[in-house]
This record gives structure tokens, C-alpha cells and sequence, in this order.
């Protein structure tokens, strides 16, 4: 079945704010997911939404989101989550970024004691409304194995760039491994495949199987280059923010144990560079000239139809998730039959 964008974000923030999160805060976390859904990060969509509820009936997430600025400069700040939703934290933390920015140039924030936060070009994107240059990393429980090795330690450590530009959006949100480990979490639950050349099972033997690439490793994406990059997000979304990195990290994928990964929020001010319009101007026509041969795509194309086709269609549910979140909404007597029958 398919639901609108509006029942999504009702269904959602009816569900939150039975459990105690505060409204101004469950609509947050609706519209972070709602966009993955519209933009086609099925995965990151409400597809994680019983994740987050499993977390607060844990207790690994904590209903109500309060920040802690443990450090801060002109331009930095690191912040602590206090185990609260990764989407309250890092909304506010890239609010945080984007001001620096407008004052000192770049904001850079860091994050840790967070949990998983959906889709990261969400907060990429509120940078570029800006007129700012949004940049998102994070690492992630370990997914991937390096180069010539079968044991995960890495994460599939996201990368999220928007860029402003006057009449496109420009942005690319991607893992640094071959897939996000949630699209395998997705195909997993709806009985599906995965290509090939995308996982390793437990004994390093190339698998279609979405269960036994669970159970093994992610590989990166472009091999040698995926892994580096992976690698070095791994070092700026750990140490430097003061969190876990590699086979620390936990929570991200599993919200029955603490999430321990970090983040880092930065919001770059091109005017502080150039002239405003410029640049904009520039980056247009840097699209026009990409975009002379027909057909060819820029970075945010794809969202941008996807965005357009499921506000005209509807989002898809499958059966697996329909019945997750209709037992949700029983366990918890909210009336939900009105969107999901």
C-alpha cells in the first residue's frame, strides 16, 4: 500500500508524542524521515522507524533531547547528545554550524553521544536554504572490512555535500561502502536479493544473500578509494569528536545497546569567498555545461524526480513494515487506522 506525505508525518509524530517525545521535537524527527522517503533513501525512511522505537523502549533513546556544549570557539563546538534522537541533535547542531558560519565564515560542529539520524542530506540541505555549503560525515557501527580483509571494522561512514547554487539543487548523500547497510536491512525484511559485488559473507565468499551480508561485510565503494575515504571519516566522525571509531562503535544499526557513534556538521559561507551571486551564478553555469549532452544528470537529480513522483504517487509500504508499524500503534492504542487501514 502507499501512504501520503502528510499521513506519514501524522503517523509518526502520533506515535512519538505518545511516548513521551515533545512535539516540537517528534516533528523533527517526521520531517528527517519524510524526507528520505520522498527523496527515495527508502532505507533511512520510515523503513527505521521501529529502530527508534525499539531504542526508547530500551532506553537507549531518551524521549526528550537535551544538548550539552562541551567546547566552543568562533567557528567549533563540540556537542554532546546525551543519548537523545540523532535527528533533534544534529538538526540543532547544524543550526548551531550554519550561525557560526554567517559570523566567522565556517561552522564545524561535533558531535557525540548521539544516536542514528536518518538521512544526511537533510541537514545538508538546511545549510544550502541558507545560501551555504553543507557538508555531513559520520561513522557507523562497523560494515565494512578493509581492503584485503574479511572482519568489519569500519562503518559505512555517510557523506553528505549540498552545494548553493541559483535555479538547481546540487547535493549528494552516499555511503562510502558499495550499499548502505540499511538497503541490506530493507531487502532483508522484504525478502529481496542484493546485486552482486556489493557484500561479503562471514567467510569473505561474495553473497547476494542480505542475511549472510549481515552477517559478513560491506564493501566499499571504488575499492581502494571507498576504503580511504571511509577511513579517514572513521578518524573525523571519532576521534576528533570524541567518539568511538571502528570496532567501538556500536548502536547505530542495533538500538538495543548505546549508540557510540559520532558526527561532523560543517556550514562553509561562500560570501565570506566571493561574491554571493557569483558564485551561484557560477555554479549554474557549471551545470549548463555538464548538462549540454541530453540526459546527462548532476548530483540531486535523482532526488529531485523521486521527491516529485512520490508527492503525486505516495510513498510505498511493504507488507512486513505495515505490520511493524500497525503493532506499534496497537501496543501503544493509537488509532491509526485511518492511514494504514
Amino acid at each position: 500500500m502507499k501512504i501520503t506525505p502528510e499521513q506519514e508525518l501524522s503517523l509518526i509524530i502520533d506515535i512519538l508524542t505518545h511516548l513521551d517525545v515533545p512535539s516540537e521535537e517528534a516533528s523533527i524527527i517526521a520531517e528527517v524521515t519524510l524526507d528520505a522517503d520522498l527523496k527515495g533513501f527508502t532505507s533511512h525512511g520510515i523503513g527505521r522507524f521501529p529502530q527508534y522505537i525499539k531504542g526508547l523502549e530500551v532506553g537507549t533513546i531518551k524521549p526528550q533531547t537535551e544538548i550539552t556544549v562541551e567546547k566552543e570557539s568562533a567557528a567549533t563546538a563540540l556537542v554532546n547528545g546525551n543519548h537523545g534522537f540523532g535527528h533533534v541533535v544534529t538538526y540543532k547542531s547544524m543550526e548551531m554550524a550554519i550561525q557560526k558560519a554567517k559570523d566567522a565564515g565556517i561552522g564545524m560542529v561535533g558531535i557525540h553521544n548521539s544516536n542514528h539520524f536518518g538521512v544526511a542530506g537533510y541537514y545538508s540541505d538546511m545549510a544550502l536554504m541558507e545560501d551555504l555549503i553543507g557538508i555531513v560525515i559520520a561513522n557507523t557501527e562497523p560494515a565494512v572490512a578493509p581492503i584485503g580483509g574479511k572482519e568489519p571494522i569500519l562503518g559505512t561512514n555517510p557523506l553528505a555535500i549540498g552545494m548553493p547554487s541559483g535555479s538547481h539543487y546540487v547535493s549528494v548523500d552516499m555511503a562510502t561502502s558499495a550499499s548502505a547497510r540499511g538497503k541490506l536491512l530493507e531487502a532483508k525484511r522484504r525478502g529481496e536479493t542484493i546485486p552482486p559485488n556489493v557484500a561479503l559473507d562471514a567467510d569473505g565468499v561474495p553473497t547476494t544473500d542480505p542475511a549472510e551480508a549481515l552477517k559478513g561485510s560491506i564493501l566499499p565503494f571504488g575499492a581502494h578509494k571507498g576504503y580511504a575515504l571511509s577511513f579517514m571519516i572513521e578518524i573525523m566522525a571519532g576521534p576528533l569528536v570524541n567518539a568511538s571509531y571502528g570496532k567501538s562503535v556500536t548502536g547505530t544499526a542495533n538500538p538495543e545497546v548505546a549508540c557510540t557513534k559520532g558526527d561532523l556538521i560543517t556550514a562553509i559561507d561562500p560570501s565570506k569567498f566571493v561574491d554571493m551571486d557569483d558564485f551561484k551564478k557560477d555554479v549554474d553555469e557549471f551545470v549548463a555545461e555538464i548538462k549540454t549532452t541530453p540526459n546527462v544528470m548532476i548530483p540531486g537529480d535523482f532526488e529531485v524526480m523521486n521527491v516529485k513522483r512520490h508527492q503525486e504517487e505516495g510513498i510505498p509500504l511493504d507488507e512486513t513494515l505495515l505490520n511493524q508499524l500497525r503493532e506499534i500503534a496497537a501496543n501503544l492504542d493509537v488509532d491509526v487506522a485511518d492511514i494504514l487501514g
